[in-house]
């Protein structure tokens, strides 16, 4: 029964490839895709701290911030909340420390991406609390399904683990909380021809396997159907670093071969590098210590001519408001007097029948 399970997952990861891989523009077919933006550096990004930013590409589902950091959320039916780097990295080592989400059909998925649709994948499934997935694909092949490998875990929808892939150009290598479980070297992949060789992005995220409108593989592959009765399904995560262990400003294909050696690296800083190790805006008490002692004394009397300048302007109001207040005290009080007057004079005709019937004048 175990076997077929296992059977019954490999023959549907041809779906479930389909289901998360595309590429706007694919190399091996025409020699006029843009240029792929390096990272060219390391960083990490810390989503207790600070948001995704705008190295990141986020689609399909706005994220939250909180705590546990980035929290990607099932809300609704069609909800898949993703984030893709908008540079690539030509080898290197991703590290993530993820809390994957609960949920039957709901994948948690941390994959690495090229235009030529090389693959390599991090993959967790909602209903599974003791396995995590590790894949890869060549170009887009998917005719084997001898390369998903699923090795065990403890309770990855409760406790943070951490989940690296570490790429060079003969091997790849897959961590859980810094064991290494799996490593694929370049000959053993189809001779290389299936081996992940050019420039990748990273992209992280959730999506409803089970969704019934899946095809039947796909829900099979993600443990049934999504019960979207029970949503939010959410996955939390806490850092990403990310590491390019090439250097230069811009990746290309110098052919339509997809090879390693074909990649052409552009010398020159990246862009992406300059901005991600810009340093952070200077806070008020930052631009002020950086102040000299000359420009320190202008700003304050500056200050102080504007304080100044302010106070005599309230005073200005308040005493006009004041004078103005006066005038309409006594023309009020004038007009109390008048009334006043008026009334007594009214009470005293009362009194004595002024205005009787009897004695008014026809």
């Amino acid at each position: 029964m175990k076997s077929l399970f296992y059977l019954s997952v490999l023959v549907c990861l041809t779906a479930q490839a389909a289901a998360q891989t595309f590429t706007s523009c694919n190399p091996l077919n025409t020699t006029n895709c843009p240029v792929d933006i390096a990272l060219g550096t390391n960083h990490t990004y810390d989503f207790v701290i600070y948001e995704a930013g705008d190295t990141w590409n986020n689609t399909a589902g706005a994220l939250d911030y909180g705590p546990s950091g980035a929290e990607f959320s099932i809300n609704t039916r069609g909800d898949a909340p993703t984030i893709t780097t908008n540079y690539y990295i030509f080898g290197g080592e991703v590290e993530v420390w993820m809390k994957a989400a609960p949920g039957q059909g709901v994948v948690s998925s941390i994959v690495l991406q090229s235009d030529d649709l090389d693959e390599v994948d991090w993959e967790l499934i909602g209903g599974n609390n003791t396995h995590v997935q590790s894949n890869y694909f060549g170009k887009g092949n998917i005719t084997s399904y001898d390369r998903a490998i699923w090795h065990p875990i403890d309770k990855p929808q409760e406790d943070f683990h951490n989940y690296t892939i570490r790429w060079t150009k003969e091997t790849i290598e897959w961590f859980l909380d810094g064991a290494s479980l799996r490593v694929l070297k370049y000959e053993e992949a189809n001779g290389g021809k299936n081996f992940p060789q050019s420039p990748m992005f990273v992209r992280v995220g959730i999506w409803a396997g089970g969704d019934k409108n899946n095809d039947e593989y796909t829900v099979e592959w993600a443990g049934g159907e999504t019960d979207y009765n029970k949503i939010p399904y959410t996955m939390s995560v806490k850092s990403v670093r990310v590491t390019d262990f090439s250097r230069g400003s811009e990746y290309s294909y110098g052919d339509m071969t997809g090879s390693w050696e074909s990649i052409k690296i552009k010398p020159g800083n990246s862009t992406i590098a300059e901005e991600l190790n810009a340093p952070p805006p200077m806070t008020a008490s930052q631009r002020w210590d950086k102040l000299s002692p000359g420009a320190k004394i202008g700003v304050g009397s500056a200050v102080g001519v504007t304080c100044v300048a302010l106070v005599a302007l309230a005073a200005f109001y308040c005493l006009r408001q004041r004078k103005a207040g006066k005038k309409e005290r006594a023309f009020a009080d004038q007009q109390f007097e008048k009334e006043t007057t008026e009334l007594m004079a009214y009470r005293q005709r009362m009194a004595k029948g002024g205005f009787a019937v009897s004695s008014m004048k026809v």
